[in-house]
């Protein structure tokens, strides 16, 4: 009897942790969860936009939401068909709707980085106001985010099945240039909270050296 029941405790906790690292299997309507989950309740009292880090009490016109893996490398990805198709899709919905991957960002920031692939571009390209650097197609963001970028792409990668966003090698490099800091982790704990799952990459940075 006592054997059974820690079988069953065993297994109970088993089930708790997939749970806990699985995928976003709360929300699946965007729209709302941008309205009242990622401004109403996220950053509902404010904070730093993501590349930028800037300050804002509140959205604004100049902040939108934003992604770290683009919607529309996921609409492709998916072969849902157009904006309007893939919103009746239910996979679509579903990433779309996921926390880990969304951003507060500079709408012009948004716009400028929409059908880019991530890459080291080096110091032959000068950097913006922000510490971005663009170039030809390709985005390399501030020093500061690069493994909060690495960490978000990777868990969109092996929770999603979507394909890299460029050279896995440079994700892995940003991951150990910038480990996660207490603000990424802070941020980590509020989405799983409100989400219901983690991101596996920012509680154990290392598991992406085994992608």
């Amino acid at each position: 009897m006592k054997n059974i029941l820690q079988l069953s405790s065993a297994l109970l906790l088993l089930c708790a942790a997939g749970l806990v690292i699985g995928q976003n299997t709360r929300f699946s309507d965007p729209d709302t969860v941008i309205k009242d989950q990622f401004w109403g309740n996220l950053y509902a009292q404010g904070g730093h936009s993501f590349f930028c880090n800037t300050k804002f009490s509140s959205k604004g016109f100049v902040l939108t939401d934003g992604y770290v893996y683009p919607l529309a490398d996921v609409r492709t990805a998916l072969d849902c068909g157009t904006s309007r198709e893939c919103e009746q899709d239910n996979r679509y919905r579903q990433i779309a709707s996921d926390l880990h991957n969304m951003v507060p960002v500079r709408t012009r920031t948004e716009m400028a980085r929409r059908n880019v692939r991530y890459e080291d571009l080096g110091e032959s390209v000068s950097t913006d106001e922000c510490g971005m650097r663009e170039s030809a197609g390709f985005f390399e963001p501030p020093k500061r985010v690069k493994g909060d970028v690495a960490r978000t792409v990777a868990y969109m990668v092996d929770t999603y099945g979507l394909p890299w966003l460029g050279a896995k090698p440079v994700f892995k490099g940003w991951n150990r240039l910038d480990p996660p800091d207490d603000t990424e982790l802070t941020r980590h704990r509020r989405i799983a909270e409100i989400q219901g799952n983690e991101n596996p990459f920012v509680t154990d940075a290392e598991r992406l050296e085994r992608l």
